[in-house]
Order: C-alpha cells, then structure tokens, then sequence
C-alpha cells in the first residue's frame, strides 16, 4: 500500500530489475567521460564505462537521456530544512511564531523540492529552534512516508551558554532559542550524549557567535569544552562540525579535531593550511552570505560588491591557494530549497574549476561525510544518479536544469 502511495501522489517508480542509462556523457564523481553507460541492478550500480564494454543483459530496460550528462547524485553538505528564506519570514519570527508543527510540514515540502532538483543526500546543520523534529524528517523518508534526499541530522545544534538568539528581550523573558546552550566539561559531554541518544548522526556547535545583537562574532566555547565533545562524539562512532567565522574560533575547532568548519568567512591563509594538514573541510557557504546581502538591499545587477561579499572572495580564493578540501553547502534555507545550485555558480564565479565544483559536490562530500557507497558512479555503489540538461563544465549554470532523478534504484524524475 505504502508504494501504491507513493506512485499516486509522487510518480515514483521502480527502476526494471536492470536498466541501463545513456546519455551524452557521463561524471562519474572524478571526470568526465565519452560513450558511457550506466548499468543498475536494484538499488546498485553494476556496471559504468564505456558501452563497447558492456554485454547488455537480457530484458534490460534502455533510458536514453540525449542532451544531458549523467553524474552522480548531488551532496549537499550544509541546509537546513526547517528554515525558509528570510525575506520571507526573518529567522527571529520562525523561531519564535512558527510551531515545531507548522515547520516540520514546510520541512516535507523542502526535502521534495530537494530531492527533484538532484539532491540525493543532504547534511542539515541544526533545528533551528524545531528540536529534533529534523530527526523525524528523516525517519519518514527512510520509513517511505514522504519523498526527500538521505538525511545526516546534527538535532538542536549545540551552543555556548548566553551566546545565540533570539535575543534583545529584557532578562526577565524567557524565548525559545535556536539550538542548546551548554557550559563547562560535565555539560558539553552530557548535551552531547543527549542529543546522539536522540537521534542525532553528527553534532553542529558553534565555536563563536555574537554575544548582543550586531556586535563582532567572537569565540565562545572554551578549548577544554571543544576538546571534550569531540572526544564524546567520537567515541560513539560520530563527528563534529563547527559553525566559526572568527580566526580564534577557527584555531579551537582545528585544534579540538572537528570534521569540517562551516563558514570560515575570517579564515586567514595559516588557518586554511592547518586545516588542510589535518584534513578538515571547509563548507565556505558562499550562496547564504550573498542571499542575506540581497535581502539587505544589495542589487546585483546594478550596485558594486559590498564588502562582505568582497570579503567572502578573498577568503575563498585564500582557501583555493591552500588546498584545503571545499565542502559543497550553500546553507540551504537561507535561500529557497530546491535551488542548491546557486551555490556551485558561486563557487565558480569565486574562483573555483567547475570539474573541481562537480567532485566537491559528489565523491569529494562522499569521502568527507563517509558516505562510502555514494558519490560515485561505480561498480558496487548505490544508484543515486542524476542527468543534467547541457554539460556543466562548459557552462555550471546547467547544473539547474535537472531532468532525471534516481535514489538508492528508485526514479523520482524522468
């Protein structure tokens, strides 16, 4: 009944016991190819090369998909799926108006518009304020209930007592706020706990913020608090990312062995090289900064760059120099979900190859995230497999135009 469901109201179906895909060229996570083909069996990708290669099994389903490029699913690595864009709705009111409910429902609509623009897996970084019901998003996804991309949870997010919103209350009030405040060894370790025991795959903290409304960001957690919930974290088998804009706040990520730093907008040139001798991500979230500068007043088309945005180009290039691994994440929510792609046109027009783009986005944030069977289109590797209208390392604004969609065998888009 579950499928017949689904089929009615989302158009899903399986893929026959084996179909084969061909189109114009194929990205298999690393390069681009000529005269390829894609074999799926199930939910498993049993052959990709070149179709000289290949001796077509009997009753194999053909799919041609002339004009596009085939690649591997894309891999967000930073949204949030309970937020929307804040020239809607500021992040203040959604946290404080807008019910755990009510969000949790616009959250079913976000993974879908997702899933069809080629998402197949996605980190989300934080509740923002809807507790764990980012938790329950992936539950009902993995139960068959909605449609929507893996989930990789991180629950509340974790932050420094005192130090995240909504603030400018006097302190006599009392407001729901945007992730769990935590203080001192013995409270890092327990939140910790808390939040893998419910259901959390990765914890978010926040290693600085702003301490009042419009001051500088500055470092929160201390080095010994840091240390301690990595360490927690990865005893049961998980990881860390920090949310750290600020030199120092950088450095105590770093140092404390966190997985990958989200942001980094203050990163200097000795910070990205030490992440990048220890192997830490940088997810620079190039597409979330530009939104809010545009919701702010900002014309593209017209006014020159403001200085965040120039800013945001000089870290970015700083970080291309060092070599450290970009993590594809554009901060989804922020801006419409569905429309992850501007985050690759900004990462090309800030400097990077679009090839370079496309690995990040696939076998790069597969390897990060330890997604071992994902990002790749190989032998053994699950089918989750998108076509792209055009070729996006000629022209990266492709990357929008997605005709095809298949998770783990199933297709969604045809």
């Amino acid at each position: 009944m579950k499928s017949i469901l689904l089929f009615c109201f989302f158009s899903i179906h399986l893929a026959s016991s084996q179909t084969l895909l061909k189109a114009d060229r194929v990205f298999d996570g690393t390069e681009m190819h000529e005269n390829w083909v894609v074999l799926v069996e199930g939910n498993q990708i049993t052959y990709a090369g070149n179709s000289n290669g290949l001796t077509k099994p009997a009753n194999t389903t053909e799919i041609e998909l002339q004009g596009t490029t085939l690649m591997p699913g894309i891999i967000e690595g930073h949204s949030h799926v309970l937020l929307h864009p804040y020239n809607e709705t500021d992040w203040n009111d959604q946290v404080l108006k807008e019910s755990p409910v009510e969000r949790a429902i616009r959250g079913t609509v976000h993974v879908k518009n997702s899933l069809l623009a080629g998402v197949t897996t996605m980190r989300d970084l934080g509740a923002e304020g809807a507790g764990y019901s980012d938790v329950y998003l992936k539950k009902t996804i993995d139960d068959g209930i909605i449609i929507g991309p893996r989930l990789l949870v991180a629950g509340p997010a974790i932050v420094a007592t005192g130090a995240y919103g909504p603030k400018g209350f006097h302190d006599g009030v009392t407001v729901p706020l945007g992730a769990e405040p935590a203080s001192g060894v013995d409270q890092c370790i327990e939140t910790v706990r808390r939040q893998m025991g419910n259901g959390a795959d990765l914890i978010k903290i926040y290693a600085d913020y702003r301490w009042t409304p419009g001051a500088e960001s500055q470092p929160t957690f201390l080095q010994e608090e840091i240390d301690v919930m990595v360490a927690t974290a990865k005893s049961a088998g998980k990881y860390v990312v920090a949310h750290a804009g600020t030199p120092e706040g950088m450095k105590r990520a770093i140092l404390g062995g966190v997985e990958t730093i989200e942001h980094g907008d203050g990163g200097t040139l000795e910070i990205f090289k030490m992440m990048k001798d220890k192997g830490i991500g940088l997810c620079p979230t190039l597409a979330a900064g530009d939104a809010i500068t545009q919701y702010r007043g900002w014309n593209k088309a017209t006014d020159p760059e403001p200085d965040r945005i120039q800013q945001k180009r000089k870290s970015f290039k700083m970080a291309l120099d060092s070599g450290v691994q970009i993590v594809f994440g554009g901060d989804v929510g922020v801006f419409t979900h569905g429309e992850n792609y501007r985050e690759m046109e900004l990462m090309v027009d800030y400097g990077m190859k679009p090839l370079a783009v496309l690995k990040s986005a696939t076998s790069g944030n597969a390897n990060m995230f330890h997604l071992n069977q994902l990002g790749k289109l190989k032998e053994g590797f699950l089918a989750d497999i998108i076509a792209i209208e055009g070729n996006p390392v000629k022209d990266i604004t492709t990357v929008k135009n997605v005709s095809f969609v298949m998770k783990d065998g199933l297709i969604y888009k045809d």
